[in-house]
């Protein structure tokens, strides 16, 4: 089989994990702006004593919540990277291969920010009983590090994007306003590690993959 055909039989299962992806972005912003929005969760004012607490109290919700945002992003997103290699392979090989890699390493990340939020999760309410500070300081501690890795700061994700839209447009793929959007959004990915624009930056980031997967997702099925 071609790359050409295998390209094109994997469009549908890549257009299905843009819309996944998209989706669990939807859900992190949904619990951020609700449930979690009065511990100021996402922000410099994070409030861990009141997370620990709610956490102990309602765990499911945290794990759940990580699962989908970190777990199963990362799944949707593996998917899409490898139709995305596929598509741009035969007329940018060399890139295309620099996107599949950039996208695992994305992944990894990913996924191993979940596994750490969810030990944080379990960890913080196993000791909050016994020591409510010392559970709020090993959360906050596990929480920077799962910041580190991919929710605090969106460097690989934005050079991903970045680099997708550049094999996109040497391949003469995807409709103008989509690359336009995906160096919008892979800009502001890149802008998140420096603190004066973390936050403006990661929240346009997020807003933008949002409409970034959607845009994917609808285009790769009617892509030849």
């Amino acid at each position: 089989m071609s790359i050409s055909k295998l390209s094109q039989n994997l469009h549908p299962i890549g257009s299905i994990a843009a819309f996944g992806c998209a989706s669990t972005y939807l859900i992190g912003f949904a619990l951020l702006l609700t449930v979690l929005a009065p511990f100021g969760y996402g922000t410099d004012a994070i409030d861990a004593p009141a997370i620990v607490q709610f956490a102990n109290e309602t765990p499911l919700i945290l794990i759940l919540w990580n699962l989908v945002i970190y777990v199963l992003n990362a799944i949707c997103l593996l998917v899409l990277a490898s139709a995305l290699t596929l598509h741009f392979l035969e007329k940018s090989p060399g890139l295309a291969v620099v996107v599949f890699g950039l996208g695992l390493i994305w992944c990894t990340l990913v996924l191993g920010a979940g596994m750490i939020a969810n030990v944080a999760v379990e960890h913080s309410g196993a000791l909050y009983a016994a020591n409510p500070d010392q559970a709020a300081r090993d959360w906050m501690l596990l929480h920077r590090v799962e910041l580190g890795l991919g929710g605090g700061n969106e460097i690989v994700g934005g050079l991903w994007v970045l680099l997708c839209t550049i094999a996109a447009h040497r391949a003469q793929h995807f409709s103008m306003g989509l690359k336009a959007l995906g160096l919008l959004v892979g800009i502001s990915g890149l802008l998140t590690v420096f603190p004066p624009f973390g936050e403006v930056a990661g929240a346009l980031f997020g807003l933008g993959m949002i409409a970034w997967f959607i845009l994917i997702g609808w285009a790769l099925p009617n892509q030849g």
